[in-house]
């Protein structure tokens, strides 16, 4: 029996924008450990469906779609992310808590 992860991904380190990560996604996990190729030394495998993965636009529509094909899934909630809003401005005021360099 096949089974999955559905999750909704989060934002890369590595850009400010936030594409991709509105959608709920459902990953398949391995079946199988991946192998190594004796001549080549490349890693391969032979289970396919590690290479899918479907989006949906809630987490309802991803579990209707794992249930209707009989896939055993488990959900990650998403995290929330704690913000603390402050102004460029609040660097230079007279009160200022903290030590200012320069």
């Amino acid at each position: 029996m096949a089974r999955a992860r559905i999750y909704k991904p989060a934002k890369t380190a590595m850009q400010s924008g936030r594409a991709k990560t509105r959608k709920w996604v459902l990953e398949f996990e391995p079946d199988h450990a991946r192998q190594i190729d004796p001549l080549m030394g490349w890693t391969s495998s032979r289970d396919t469906q590690t290479q899918l993965l479907l989006r949906f636009d809630t987490q309802e529509e991803a579990v209707a779609y794992a249930n209707k094909h009989g896939i055993e899934f488990q959900i990650s909630e998403p995290k929330t992310q704690k913000r603390s809003i402050k102004a460029y401005a609040d660097n230079f005021k007279y009160g200022r808590q903290g030590l200012w360099t320069h």
